[in-house]
């Protein structure tokens, strides 16, 4: 079982462990480990909102910018002749790499 919760512009998963019968997760798109778990779906959300208040406070009390989750930029290694042949389409179709990227990976999702 997978899903999502949202609060404050923070997403976090859903995921069940047969194992230990409970459900858990953690905030997706920031470095940090922010985690939280339940034995229902009530309690998970909970313990999740509580997770994301926590962090902020204690980014608060430390005087620190909280994450903010999937910020729009992202790494992805591939391998050197794939790089080449992007550029080169990407050339072709009169874009930047970004332009053409951003665009293929649209068309992806939709």
């Amino acid at each position: 079982m997978k899903g999502y919760l949202k609060y404050k512009d923070y997403l976090g998963s859903v995921e069940y462990s047969e194992k230990d019968d409970c459900l858990y997760g953690r905030v997706m798109g920031i470095r940090g480990l922010i985690s939280y778990e339940g034995n229902s779906l009530e309690e998970l959300k909970r313990d999740f909102y509580q997770a994301v208040d926590d962090y902020l406070k204690l980014c608060e009390q430390q005087k620190k910018m909280p994450e903010t989750a999937f910020k729009g930029s992202f790494n992805v290694r591939i391998d050197p002749e794939l790089h080449r042949n992007i550029v080169l389409k990407a050339k072709e179709e009169n874009m930047t790499l970004n332009a053409f990227v951003k665009e293929a990976l649209k068309k992806a999702v939709t």
